[in-house]
């Protein structure tokens, strides 16, 4: 499939500048909408955009489904009269995201608009609501787990009243009428969550911008997915997963990662039609315009491992449902904007996938030098059919990442451009755009040279992750213009 050159910026929302201690829907996004404008971008690519679970972690979040009401505009719930004027700006940390104080503060500010609004909301707001509601097939199983877990002060769904963890009919009506107020402030949420979301998306579409999600393979065992699905993974009659996910010993790990995820029981799917999957791919469609498939490599086979190890050294690879799934997904979905990500244990199954349904694959910068000119992530092998970035949401930033570097690893890297160490993150920038590859994204931290201090997430690390934000300067004229040369420079620039 032909497609045309395109580049764009890695920036997940909470990472916005502006008031409340994360990122969020308001003025400052479409701020940032307007800069990608400006300096001739045509995608934004962002993080998977759930409600994070305990980590922050958007790739462990609550639902597959639902969105994160952290980064709903309490400002917008002002002008509509469901918050009072001032609710909404509270005087938080606007250097690093904090989680704990903005969860603090928007929970209680979003429990006081949802009161508002079922009290005071004229009827037309009200039927807007109640159609998001009937319309939303996910909606209600998630608001109950959500203010179960609430209720159990935060234990995991196995943990609940066993009847509440076998969804007892009985149980789930009792307990959906008893919560009835926080369901419906969980219900409230979301759909504020999905109208703002929308008119951000919508903004941004006009403007010739393409929002680029991200959809990890896997889900969070203490999750509605889990709860509300469990025939479709492999879970004991507990409802404790027999099996979990992770990727088998590397270069990087002599025992592996060992991510605890429990694993789809493929076979039961298969026989359901895949339905789960199409409802699931469906929905992040309606959010995003592409959708880049975190793990891809899992669909063709992947890492079992028995839940009762400690490390994923004791795991083997099981076949996954491969070509079955997709051909599922294009028949129900039609076209699939996907992105695959194709990192790590790549075997020629894998790659034959992702090119059966012409996905492109993914070449990151970082991982080019030290190996020779081989190497198929230096520029001179890229091929049309991927997206190339400088690094992801997993690396360190560019210029951490060189100043990591032993002097004959910077001197490969250095020896490649034919310059000296000066300027060296625009050398990547620029490399990237240079590229063949039909898509350039390049991250945010890139474009301001920013040391490790800039860095979003250390795999493996358990704290300070996720937390990184722009400061409130960061969307310059001065930076756009100098993107935008670059970007018209190597024909990247939109129509």
């Amino acid at each position: 499939m032909a497609r045309k050159r395109k580049s764009g910026i890695l920036l997940h929302p909470t990472s916005l500048p502006g008031p409340g201690g994360i990122g969020s829907f308001g003025d400052e996004a479409k701020r940032f909408v307007d800069f990608l404008h400006k300096s001739g971008q045509s995608l934004w690519q962002i993080l998977p955009l759930g409600p994070t679970a305990y980590g922050n972690s958007p790739y462990s979040c609550y639902s597959a489904f639902a969105g994160n009401p952290l980064l709903i505009n309490l400002e917008a719930l002002e002008g509509e009269g469901d918050l009072l004027p001032g609710e909404a700006r509270p005087e938080l940390d606007s250097t690093r995201v904090d989680y704990g104080a903005a969860e603090l503060y928007k929970s209680a500010r979003l429990k006081e608009a949802a009161a508002r609004f079922f009290a005071e909301a004229p009827q037309k707001r009200k039927e807007e609501f109640w159609q998001f509601c009937d319309t939303t097939f996910w909606l209600h199983d998630y608001a109950l787990f959500m203010a179960l877990k609430e209720q159990f002060k935060e234990v995991s769904w196995k943990d609940w009243p066993d009847a509440l963890a076998k969804r007892e009919p009985e149980a789930l009506s009792t307990w959906s009428e008893k919560l009835g107020s926080a369901i419906g402030e969980q219900k409230y949420q979301q759909w504020q969550f999905a109208r703002q979301w929308k008119q951000l998306k919508t903004y941004a579409n006009v403007l010739g911008i393409s929002i680029v999600g991200d959809l990890p393979i896997f889900v969070a065992y203490d999750s509605a997915d889990v709860w509300a699905n469990p025939h479709l993974f492999h879970l004991d009659e507990k409802g404790i997963p027999i099996v979990v996910a992770g990727v088998p010993p590397d270069y990087f790990s002599k025992t592996g990662q060992l991510w605890g995820n429990p694993l789809y029981n493929w076979d039961r799917m298969a026989q359901e039609g895949f339905g789960w999957w199409i409802a699931r791919l469906r929905n992040d469609l309606s959010l995003y315009d592409m959708v880049r498939i975190d793990h891809f490599r899992g669909f063709e086979a992947f890492w079992e491992v028995p839940m009762w190890e400690k490390t994923a050294i004791n795991g083997r690879w099981v076949k996954g449902p491969g070509e079955a799934l997709f051909h599922a997904l294009r028949n129900a979905l039609g076209n699939l904007p996907i992105i695959a990500e194709d990192l790590g244990i790549i075997t020629p199954e894998v790659e034959a996938l992702r090119d059966q349904f012409g996905f492109p694959g993914m070449k990151i910068l970082q991982f080019a030098f030290g190996s020779g000119p081989e190497n198929p992530y230096l520029p001179h092998n890229h091929v049309r059919s991927c997206v190339v970035y400088t690094g992801t949401h997993d690396n360190d930033t560019t210029m951490g990442w060189f100043q990591s570097l032993k002097g004959k690893e910077q001197k490969n890297v250095l020896a490649y451009f034919d310059r000296d160490g000066a300027d060296i993150v625009w050398h990547m920038v620029r490399c990237a755009l240079a590229s063949v590859a039909d898509y350039a994204i390049i991250p945010m931290q890139d474009l301001h040279e920013l040391p490790s201090t800039g860095r979003m997430n250390v795999p493996g690390v358990a704290g300070g992750n996720w937390s990184w934000r722009c400061p409130a300067d960061a969307f310059t004229g001065k930076l756009a213009s100098k993107l935008s040369r670059a970007t018209e420079l190597y024909g990247r620039l939109p129509d």
